[in-house]
């Protein structure tokens, strides 16, 4: 079981749906005191489950390199670099293997990283890219390839009003101008690593269960390839560890 102590921030204040907020640049990736448990957890599935965990498109390798490098740049606090090694906060020395960019993401941060491009005359982005270690009920390869709708079709809140409005930010997120955006889903099962879809598992339940799981998604503009860089650092908490809790019967999202 790996657990945070805490949030950085308290999920149920958000804005209503998208929930978007502006980010500042400095404080788009994060280390927290799980960083050492979730790497080594990112390792064990990315070296004895890669093809669960990373998916490429034809054509995404520019935009995936030019996430690692931005990434590269914006390392947090903790981290070292010494040539194409870099030493992680926890000790840890992770190689930058720009033949295998996705991987090496993934033994580099905390966070997932998924890669959205928007095709010449297209009227969505689509996931194009991503190494996503902690999935919540989705499976990446039931998703690559596919616009923001399709993505999203198991998700009712994702409606057709809600749909143009999300598509929209990511037309809009600006280069050096990050969003995020949190979500909260109380759950009995503190499992990261869960790829299996709603109707394979109990839905999320409300504040009584006992860990609260929490996203904390960013969205980054690559400034070369203009892709958007869709992060997820998942928090998982202990219910009793959070100072307030939602009502029982308010909708998870």
């Amino acid at each position: 079981m790996i657990l945070q102590t805490h949030m950085p921030y308290d999920p149920a204040d958000r804005p209503r749906l998208p929930g978007i907020r502006p980010l500042e640049p400095a404080e788009w990736l994060l280390v927290d005191d799980a960083f050492a448990a979730q790497m080594a957890e990112r390792e064990r599935l990315i070296t004895t489950g890669r093809e669960a965990v990373i998916a490429e498109c034809p054509g995404a390798r520019p935009a995936i390199l030019e996430a690692l490098e931005v990434i590269l740049e914006r390392l947090p606090e903790g981290y070292a670099r010494e040539g194409d090694d870099v030493v992680r906060p926890d000790g840890a020395t992770a190689q930058i293997d720009r033949t295998d960019p996705l991987a090496t993401l993934g033994h580099l941060v905390q966070d997932d990283i998924c890669i959205m491009q928007r095709p010449d005359g297209g009227d969505e982005h689509v996931l194009t890219a991503a190494v996503l270690c902690f999935p919540a009920r989705w499976r990446l390869a039931e998703k690559i390839g596919r616009p923001l709708i399709a993505i999203h079709e198991p998700v009712p809140e994702y409606d057709s009003c809600l749909a143009p409005r999300v598509q929209r930010l990511f037309d809009g997120v600006r280069v050096g101008r990050p969003l995020w955006r949190v979500n909260e889903l109380w759950t009995d099962d503190p499992t990261l690593f869960q790829p299996e879809p709603p109707a394979n598992r109990p839905k999320w339940r409300g504040a009584e269960s006992r860990y609260l799981r929490s996203e904390r998604q960013c969205l980054v503009r690559l400034p070369e390839t203009g892709a958007v860089v869709f992060s997820i650092h998942t928090y998982m908490v202990a219910a009793e560890k959070m100072p307030s809790r939602r009502p029982a019967d308010a909708p998870a999202e």
